[in-house]
């Protein structure tokens, strides 16, 4: 999973690099903004992941003689000059980033890159395809987790992922958002996810009978026992034959985990199936559903009175199935002007929600008398940082109108520096550090936030001064136009 990313980049990337090499700019600084506009899902919050992939990234970035030498092919006929200094590159630029697990919003900066234009240009299609795909499934995850309560969730989407890196560090950023364990032996020795799995439909096909199958399967197993009862019959057959099995453990001392369903009325065959079992007096045996699980399916069998203790979700999980991409950006904010000063930069358009807000950015959770967040907040570095005592004005941007001020209040930092002049300053968390961390950040929101349906619209508001630069490069983009 370590592979040479150099070329991890799209073509006009190292076009731009080349142009503003061959042009004698490639060395002007930039800064950059990786952001959302849109919460997927029609969630009221998102989920930050995928930055342990990105500091990989960067602090791995090398050009190969291999990568130059297939540069060197290209129609565009490069200098070669320039591949020569491809061949020496190391990223020296300055990144501060949102920690993994944090709760997130559209138009806030999430990752920040401060370089070279040409670095800073170079790293934008690895950092948007690390953030966008695992903040993705970290927000999906966080969905099922919700409406799954105190249940235990298992990702069981390799087979359906679009390729091994999806199902691995999908399967990781599950896990970030509060998942159990995974089926992907992979991502269990990489990052250390607990494993979990039981057995296909073609274990019980391979014996001359179901009780027979099971029967095999527990005594290599004893300890680790789940057995899929919907091979022929689930209530007839399969549940009868695993309680059969179980009352065998139990004359070797052992217990039976659980029975798995992955077909047919999940719901029904749950209700049924648990009194089955508590009638033969195995009331700890408990009973796992698979078969194209998601949120909304899993509120729906809840509200069925499903019997289910654990929750196998695969495909609409890992592939984010109603909504596969999240549509993250990365727009420049600042660049140096030919005096050497940092001047703030917007990109202008027909539609209201694709207009950047100009300049570098910081951005403070404001967290109010009770604990809970009242609103995200971005200000220049430059200006005072927000502190309790001091007034805030707080709105949404879009309808300005809306206004509330605060005076008491706690100001959480979210950017953390996680790369400066090149060098890592940032220790990478433990897994369960982010879990830990992801479960904090959900307890400082007020329940219709976080909530699945119709949820309440969180503020990320603009300092006055972050407000009115914005509205005056809009004001001098639509003076030049009109002359």
């Amino acid at each position: 999973m370590n592979q040479e990313l150099a070329l991890h980049t799209d073509k006009y990337q190292i076009n731009m690099m080349y142009a503003h090499w061959v042009n004698g700019t490639h060395k002007r600084r930039a800064v950059f903004e990786a952001y959302f506009r849109k919460l997927p899902f029609g969630n009221g919050f998102a989920v930050f992941a995928g930055l342990e992939r990105i500091v990989r990234y960067i602090s791995t970035l090398r050009f190969s003689e291999e990568d130059i030498r297939y540069l060197s092919e290209q129609e565009e006929n490069y200098d070669p000059a320039f591949l020569e200094e491809l061949l020496r590159f190391r990223f020296q630029g300055t990144i501060h980033s949102m920690q993994e697990g944090a709760v997130i919003f559209p138009e806030e900066p999430l990752v920040r890159v401060e370089g070279s234009i040409m670095e800073a240009q170079l790293v934008e299609t690895a950092i948007l395809n690390f953030m966008n795909y695992q903040t993705l499934i970290a927000t999906k995850a966080a969905r099922i987790k919700q409406v799954a309560a105190g249940d235990t969730l298992l990702e069981f989407g390799t087979r359906r992922a679009q390729e091994a890196d999806a199902a691995v560090w999908g399967a990781r950023a599950a896990y970030v958002a509060g998942f159990d364990a995974t089926s992907n032996m992979l991502a269990g020795r990489l990052f250390g996810i607990p494993t979990k799995g039981t057995h296909a439909h073609s274990w019980v096909q391979s014996f001359s009978s179901e009780q027979e199958a099971f029967d095999a399967y527990a005594r290599v197993l004893p300890d680790g026992v789940t057995l899929l009862v919907d091979t022929f019959d689930t209530l007839r057959s399969g549940v009868p034959h695993a309680i059969a099995t179980a009352k065998k453990l139990e004359a070797q001392g052992k217990r039976m985990k659980g029975i798995r369903l992955d077909s047919g009325d999940l719901a029904y065959l749950s209700i049924q199936a648990r009194k089955m079992l508590d009638e033969a007096g195995l009331p700890y045996v408990g009973i796992v559903a698979s078969n194209d699980l998601d949120e909304n399916t899993i509120m729906n069998l809840k509200s069925q009175g499903a019997r289910i203790d654990t929750w196998g979700v695969g495909t609409q999980l890992i592939t984010a199935s109603d909504q596969p991409s999240l549509g993250g950006v990365y727009k420049l904010v600042e660049i140096e002007g030919s005096d050497g000063r940092m001047v703030p930069t917007i990109k202008i358009s027909s539609n209201p929600e694709k207009v950047s807000t100009p300049g570098k950015k910081e951005v403070y959770r404001i967290i109010g008398e009770q604990g809970k967040a009242l609103a995200d907040y971005l200000a220049f570095p430059e200006e005072e940082a927000p502190r309790s005592g001091r007034k805030l004005k707080i709105f949404n941007p879009l309808h300005p109108y809306l206004r509330k001020k605060v005076e008491r209040y706690e100001a959480m930092p979210m950017l953390q520096p996680i790369f400066t002049n090149g060098l890592q300053v940032y220790e990478l968390p433990t897994l369960e550090a982010i879990r830990a961390y992801h479960r904090s950040q959900l307890d400082l929101f007020w329940p219709e936030y976080l909530r699945k349906l119709n949820p309440e619209v969180y503020r990320v508001s603009l300092s006055e001064t972050v407000w009115n630069r914005k509205q005056e490069l809009i004001a001098e983009h639509l003076h030049t136009e009109e002359e």
